[in-house]
């Protein structure tokens, strides 16, 4: 079993990068907008909020997540 554990942690983190860029793009599209677009107009305006915050966010917090997107359109 232990032969694999290492491959599997990294595997695991690709997971969530992946599951987190599909929420986040969900989350975004009702606003005219991709994942890609958003995730560059972020950089842009120095909004330093990673996938895990801004997934949560979309999900518990819609109110705050539109926020985050109307500050960046």
């Amino acid at each position: 079993a232990g032969a694999y554990a290492r491959a599997h942690r990294r595997a695991k983190k690709n997971d969530f990068r992946r599951l987190w860029q599909i929420q986040i793009g969900a989350a975004v599209r009702p606003f005219d907008l991709s994942y890609s677009r958003f995730m560059d107009l972020l950089k842009k305006k120095g909004i330093l909020l990673d996938r895990k915050i801004l997934a949560t966010l979309a999900q518990e917090e819609p109110a705050t997540f539109q926020r985050v997107v109307e500050s960046v359109k």
